[in-house]
């Protein structure tokens, strides 16, 4: 259904505020609005895998409940085996049926990224789509066990890992794979710092760099999207607005003070990862998403990203994801 003037406008006046947009007001607002896209059919995903990273808190949890309503195969990726195991049960009690399957790995450490998915591959053949929803905001500047600043390493150099070593399984499910990349409404306020992308200079400072790597994951994502085509994979990335995850509850107090009574719940904030992954036919590829729309990467000329900068960054993370220079394609 398109999306008649004034809704657009009505939109676009929200999401531009923060406030209406980001909260709870804004997606209530938006569903009532003519040409709020569709709900993913029932059953949408009966018997297909959907790989869901930082499966055990916040909006990994209402991912995978999300997912499991629509019938799919859940795969869980947790780091800590023993609280993923007790989330995956209470899963199973309250969704009877549902089937989901733990698996253990720290995303930040790319050899342990690289063990999981060639053992993912042998047992999951094909792969429907992975959401890569593990997220991290460290209180002081910490390296991953190959040296990448750890916002880094967690929310865009070990997924583009992650999905490089199961290309295999994600080009086998008949449209082709899909890939959801879960990134955050405070990457506009940031640059592309393709000049620093470890954050190896200046101040350190967690809110920052979360941004700073949000912002990468979004300026990656057109390229991702042209290095993965060719298999029919495609990729999204979207924001779930301001929801109350623990993150949130841990990192940024105060705001959560200010905020608490419009932030969203968690299945409001996993909204648009699951629609994202299950409706049909797949969303266009290599773009930016909220509730359900596509969104400008950019609200200010000043954070507008240079084609240089793209291509300096995209290099850089070819060489740290080891994608192969020889093998890069020009995009």
């Amino acid at each position: 259904m398109a999306r008649p003037l004034l809704t657009r406008a009505v939109d676009a006046v929200m999401d531009r505020s923060l406030v209406l947009g980001y909260t709870t007001i804004g997606l209530a607002v938006r569903r009532t609005l003519p040409g709020w896209p569709a709900d993913p059919a029932p059953r949408a995903l009966a018997g297909r895998h959907v790989l869901v990273t930082g499966a055990s808190s916040g909006l990994g949890i209402a991912t995978v409940e999300g997912l499991v309503a629509l019938g799919a195969v859940v795969h869980m990726l947790v780091r800590d085996e023993a609280k993923g195991s007790a989330v995956a049960e209470r899963i199973r009690a309250t969704h009877p049926g549902a089937d989901v399957r733990l698996w253990r790995c720290d995303v930040a450490d790319l050899d342990d990224v690289r063990r999981f998915a060639a053992d993912f591959a042998e047992e999951v053949p094909e792969l429907h789509a992975v959401v890569h929803n593990a997220g991290v905001m460290p209180p002081t500047r910490t390296e991953s066990a190959q040296g990448h600043e750890l916002s880094m390493a967690v929310h865009l150099v070990g997924p583009v890992v992650m999905t490089e070593a199961l290309r295999g399984p994600l080009s086998r499910d008949g449209a082709g794979g899909r890939v959801v990349l879960v990134s955050s409404g405070g990457m506009y306020g940031q640059v592309l710092r393709a000049d620093d992308p470890d954050y190896t200079t200046g101040d350190y400072s967690p809110t920052t760099a979360y941004a700073r790597s949000k912002r990468w994951q979004v300026e990656m994502t057109p390229h991702l999207a042209e290095w993965w085509g060719a298999d029919g994979i495609t990729v999204a990335t979207m924001h779930p607005g301001w929801a109350d995850t623990p993150g949130v509850q841990e990192s940024l107090p105060t705001f959560r003070r200010l905020t608490r009574p419009v932030l969203r719940d968690d299945a409001q904030g996993a909204d648009t990862s699951v629609w994202l992954t299950a409706v049909e036919p797949a969303p266009p590829t290599g773009r930016f998403w909220h509730d359900r729309v596509e969104r400008p990467t950019n609200l200010l000329p000043t954070t507008r990203a240079s084609d240089v900068d793209r291509a300096r960054a995209w290099t850089w993370l070819v060489a740290a994801a080891g994608l192969g220079r020889a093998d890069v394609r020009d995009v």
